[in-house]
């Protein structure tokens, strides 16, 4: 089981990296200057704003992501961080890095 784990924790590792140099890449170019008017403009920095959020959400799970992997080294990968519970099989199916149990899970 901790092999699937490390492969399928690895694998998202690598999805999320390679979304966030995409997203970046995508950020960067809406501000590639061209002849515009102001609704170009607007829709370019909506553009680039949407990409840049999406980033920290995905630079959040790429967090959480490694430190699941932290957690397997460590041999508490399937405990709750705050109350040490086991975390649910469906749980961790649904959301392998998730370092809560349904009690603690954030909002």
């Amino acid at each position: 089981m901790q092999t699937h784990v490390i492969e399928v924790l690895r694998q998202k590792r690598t999805d999320l990296l390679a979304d966030i140099a995409r997203l970046k890449g995508e950020a960067s170019d809406s501000g590639e200057p061209e002849v515009r008017d102001e609704i170009d403009d607007v829709t370019a920095d909506q553009g680039t704003g949407e990409a840049l959020q999406e980033v920290t959400m995905e630079s959040n799970t790429l967090e959480q992501v490694e430190d699941a992997l932290k957690r397997v080294e460590a041999g508490t990968y399937g405990k709750c961080v705050i109350c040490g519970r086991p975390i649910g099989p469906a749980r961790l199916e649904a959301i392998p890095w998730t370092p809560y149990c349904i009690d603690h899970a954030k909002p």
